[in-house]
């Protein structure tokens, strides 16, 4: 691991089996890999269960690894499905058990649903992100049609990999450009993307 890598989480948003999602993380989480430029981990809402009347510093109790990985974050990923309009509620009581240290982190929209391919989901978690203060890109990617989209064995037939490499590119933008401000480092120029 170098130190100049970023280090993007991956949060795969939905508790519920036979998960579509977990397909879907696997593809982003890979690409995420394939990158020179990132050093990824991957934490799935399974893995939480979460109090209902505890916040913020509580949890670094709970779960370390997790608030710990947020902390040293640069930015983040999320694979979330559309349920009803929406996003899974585990996801938003993840998201909602820290404070402060999403502050000045791009965070990255992975979607898949029914026609919208989970765009309205994601248009919910970008004011959140926004409370949190982090930076939501524009460039998303969304997978409509889910059940179409994987074959037999929950690979993608035609993957968005444009969409996945232009969602990164611009994570990994704005990660060097806010960790920079973040820890006061000088920034070299660089096209947007």
């Amino acid at each position: 691991m170098a130190d100049d890598k970023l280090f993007i989480p991956l949060i795969l948003g939905t508790p519920r089996m036979n998960r579509e999602s977990e397909h879907v993380a696997k593809w982003v989480f890979a690409k995420m890999k394939e990158r020179t430029d990132i050093e990824a981990q991957s934490f799935d809402v399974r893995d939480f269960e979460l109090p209902r009347d505890q916040y913020g510093t509580e949890i670094g109790h709970l779960f370390p690894e997790w608030r710990d990985a947020i902390i040293r974050a640069d930015g983040l990923v999320v694979v979330t499905p559309e349920y009803n309009h929406g996003y899974p509620a585990p996801l938003k009581n993840v998201l909602d058990h820290l404070l402060g240290e999403w502050g000045r982190k791009p965070i990255g929209f992975v979607s898949h649903g029914a026609a919208s391919g989970g765009a309205r989901a994601v248009e919910q978690l970008r004011q959140v992100a926004v409370e949190l203060g982090m930076v939501p890109l524009r460039r998303q990617v969304a997978i409509p049609r889910i059940w179409a989209a994987l074959d037999e064995r929950g690979v993608l037939r035609d993957p968005p990999i444009t969409e996945a490499e232009a969602m990164l590119n611009g994570l990994g933008w704005w990660a060097t450009r806010l960790r920079a401000i973040r820890t006061g480092a000088a920034v070299t120029r660089g096209a947007t993307t």
